[in-house]
């Protein structure tokens, strides 16, 4: 790659969310054409998984593959490999460990078990998806930290856990239930959009948007009269995702038609 096009992405992503996963996929890119072999990138949410994507365009030799562990999985390993490259590369570096308590004593969630994991100094880029059930978690992460959660996940908050080595074949591919929501809104304003597609009042659409509980795909709002696009996706935590599906113009009263697709 030409020096000005590889200071053209780096401008682009400047001041962003993605600065630093631009950089450190350029790293990687670099290194994939220098040596024709191969790289893994960390896990990546789908912003980042976006950020490969044109990093690896604007490279004539390299081949982008994601994996996540499992079907479907949201955040993913990028490997990037040189099409020269003659070699079989040793997977993605997955693994798996699943933790378990007393379900008839305790109810964790999502936000518990990652609070835990990252309480023992793991950097977030090391682990993948986390997939709570009623009395265990599955932990997707790095291979090379596997026996490191092992050895040291003894609690979540208060609660105390076992934890063992889990076979990543065997979970399940992710099944999303969706729902169409159809709607009028006053406008295509960010707390308008969330309001609709999580049934919640704007207000309180406005005040989850200023304490940045919501997401534009896959990246700090800003703003709640940020203007919304068909084809974005809103998510909000702890309540899952919602994408601009059409855009159908307006009604007689002058609001804005729209269709949404929620995922729970």
């Amino acid at each position: 790659m030409a020096a000005e096009q590889k200071e053209r992405i780096l401008r682009f992503y400047r001041g962003s969310e993605g600065e630093e996963t631009a950089i450190r996929l350029l790293d990687l890119a670099e290194a994939v054409m220098k040596t024709s072999k191969f790289r893994l990138s960390s896990f990546l949410d789908p912003y980042g998984q976006e950020i490969a994507e044109t990093i690896c365009a604007s490279y004539d030799g390299i081949l982008l593959d994601f994996n996540g562990g499992y079907a479907g999985a949201e955040r993913q390993r990028a490997m990037l490999r040189h099409r020269d490259f003659a070699g079989t590369p040793d997977g993605f570096g997955i693994a798996c460990v699943e933790a378990a308590w007393n379900g008839q004593f305790a109810r964790l969630t999502h936000r518990d078990v990652l609070g835990a994991v990252m309480g023992l100094g793991i950097e977030r880029e090391l682990i993948g998806d986390i997939l709570p059930a009623a009395d265990t978690a599955k932990i997707i992460c790095d291979v090379k930290i596997a026996a490191f959660i092992i050895q040291n996940l003894t609690m979540i908050g208060a609660v105390g856990v076992k934890v063992q080595l889990s076979d990543v074949t065997e979970i399940a591919p992710r099944e999303e239930r969706t729902k169409e929501i159809r709607a009028t809104v006053a406008s295509l304003r960010l707390d308008s959009i969330v309001a609709a597609g999580f049934g919640i009042s704007r207000s309180r659409a406005a005040d989850d948007i200023a304490a940045d509980k919501v997401k534009l795909n896959w990246q700090s709002t800003g703003s709640a009269s940020k203007t919304i696009n068909e084809g974005d996706v809103l998510s909000m935590r702890g309540r899952g995702r919602v994408e601009v599906t059409a855009v159908c113009g307006q009604t007689k009263k002058g609001r804005t038609v729209v269709v949404l697709k929620r995922f729970f």
